[in-house]
């Protein structure tokens, strides 16, 4: 509920700060007062739209905090987490107004987006007039009203579950008809492809071994020449081992008579020839390495080749093949096997659908004889207001073929005024002072169901006296047992029936020429002076205090 409201620097109000507490707190005052500045003040705090003329003359800017006391499991909490927010204590919501137009939003000190703002002062407080666009008579949230009247909130919520299950199973077998289907129109063609490519049998890595195959054969046909020329004179007929060899014998044989002369060329040639050894074995290995069969080189070009084009044709690279072959193969087993999933998940999208369809119909079921009994509740009320010859009905269509998350129930509030007249939506149809009383035994018969912790009512009581406004207060008191409730009334029957009493005024600043908005709480003594006011005016009577007195003990 709402604790604390504080008003900087708007429009009358200087500086005010207002303490709430549970139960019913009426506001009263002179017209003009200032009851509509504290609605738009708090309005402003909870999202609304801004407006540089709530600026207070001659200051740059407002401001209004409202601080709220919400349980741990309040939607407002849910908000908080959806956007990274505090959501430990209380929570506060600040809006500061420039003068310039702007606008600035901040929740527990956090600067914010308006829209942030509104989705959670929404969960927090609901304001009713006899002008109210808002609130219950939204028809977008007559069916939520609805079940939380009639306890459908964990029906509605296994319906979602249902509801989303189905389109799960819907999407999931529409893929695979879709599947099928491209696969049947491309059937030949896969089939083709998929042959081509089994055949040829691409493998991964394949193209960069088959260019390097290629280039070294290539390669080794170049140098195989010129290997050969220079084993041929290393070690063929034209040798000069033979010679070499037959001169070391030679110096041998002389060695005896002058061996310091034969010696060094000995080891010398003999050395050579060791080198020249070595020489040939590197020769007949480097000749026997470059050796390859013509047709090798061919079979690599053609394989290349033919890579290459299967590449272009089917606009991938070689590299890719292999994937290329496996999806035509997946497409093919998709095609053979694909009418048998498709009947599979078809039945499993068709159970799906019968579970939703028997929990909606369930549900609507349920959602009839809950709206009669709303109507019941509602029309109980009536009479009291003087709306004794009014009808309410919580209209139900119900369409099959229009089904959706919270099921096929579209739920609009609709009333008669009166016998003979046509029955149609509570808002085109009511006048002002008919739908807040309209507004007020809807609001009392769902209660605290469906409800936001604080409700603020704007002079539904404006028109009305005696029996209705002690019928209005009543009912204002009781929804003051469930959750908090603010009333500016001009209504003394009202105010007798309050917990707190609130008065707005207006005094004249001290050497300024303006005035300013005050708020007084006001104590048994200064109530019975206040509703005495309101029910004789400016000058107040002995028999008008008495009358207070009694309005106050009938309440109490």
């Amino acid at each position: 509920m709402l604790v604390q409201l504080s008003i900087r620097d708007i429009v009358l109000i200087e500086r005010l700060d207002i303490a709430a507490g549970s139960g019913l707190t009426v506001l009263t005052g002179e017209t003009g007062a200032g009851k509509s500045i504290l609605l738009d003040s708090l309005t402003l705090a909870l999202g609304g739209r801004g407006d540089s003329g709530l600026v207070r003359t001659g200051a740059p800017q407002g401001q209004v905090t409202a601080m709220f006391d919400v349980g741990p499991g309040h939607p407002a909490r849910a908000v908080l987490q959806a956007n990274d927010l505090p959501d430990d204590g209380d929570l506060i919501l600040r809006r500061v107004q420039l003068s310039d137009g702007r606008t600035r939003a901040f929740v527990n000190d956090q600067p914010v987006g308006v829209q942030v703002l509104k989705a959670i002062g929404t969960t927090l407080v609901e304001i009713h007039g006899q002008h109210d666009d808002r609130a219950l008579v939204d028809s977008a949230q007559h069916r939520a009203l609805l079940d939380a009247f009639g306890g459908l909130e964990d029906e509605v919520g296994r319906l979602r579950g249902f509801w989303s299950a189905w389109r799960k199973a819907e999407s999931a077998r529409e893929a695979q008809r879709q599947l099928v289907e491209k696969a049947q129109a491309e059937a030949d063609y896969l089939r083709h492809s998929h042959a081509e490519l089994s055949k040829l049998a691409p493998e991964t890595g394949e193209e960069d071994k088959l260019a390097e195959l290629r280039t070294t054969m290539m390669q080794s046909e170049k140098i195989a020449g010129d290997l050969d020329e220079v084993y041929q004179a290393v070690a063929g007929t034209n040798s000069p081992i033979p010679q070499l060899a037959a001169a070391i014998r030679r110096l041998e044989r002389r060695a005896g008579a002058l061996p310091s002369f034969v010696e060094p060329a000995v080891k010398a040639i003999d050395a050579a020839l060791v080198s020249l050894d070595e020489a040939r074995a590197h020769l007949e290995s480097a000749i026997e390495t470059a050796a390859f069969d013509p047709k090798d080189l061919e079979r690599a070009e053609e394989r290349l080749f033919a890579l290459r084009s299967a590449a272009r044709k089917f606009g991938t690279g070689v590299e890719e093949l292999p994937a290329v072959a496996a999806r035509f193969a997946a497409e093919l087993a998709a095609l053979e096997n694909g009418e048998g999933d498709l009947k599979r998940l078809g039945a499993e999208a068709e159970s799906a659908e019968a579970n939703y369809r028997k929990a909606a119909e369930e549900l609507a079921q349920k959602r009839a004889r809950t709206a009669d009994a709303l109507a019941k509740a509602v029309m109980a009320e009536l009479p009291d207001l003087k709306l004794e010859r009014a009808r309410f009905t919580a209209n139900i269509t119900t369409d099959a073929a229009a089904p959706g998350p919270e099921g096929i129930d579209r739920v609009e509030f609709w009333v008669q005024t009166n016998p003979g007249t046509r029955a149609g939506p509570m808002l085109k149809v009511a006048s002002g002072g008919e739908l807040a009383r309209f507004l007020l035994a809807l609001k009392v018969a769902l209660a605290d169901r469906g409800s936001a912790p604080t409700l603020v009512f704007d002079e539904i009581d404006t028109g009305v006296g005696g029996a209705v406004a002690e019928a209005i207060g009543t009912r204002l008191a009781r929804l003051g047992q469930r959750v908090q409730v603010f009333a500016v009334t001009h209504a003394p029957q009202v105010a007798a029936r309050a917990a707190s009493h609130l008065l707005i005024a207006k005094d004249d600043v001290k050497g300024e020429d303006r005035v300013s908005t005050r708020v007084t709480p006001l104590e048994d003594g200064h109530r019975r002076e206040e509703i005495a006011r309101m029910l004789a005016g400016a000058r107040i009577t002995d028999e008008a205090r008495a009358a207070a007195d009694r309005l106050m003990k009938g309440a109490a």
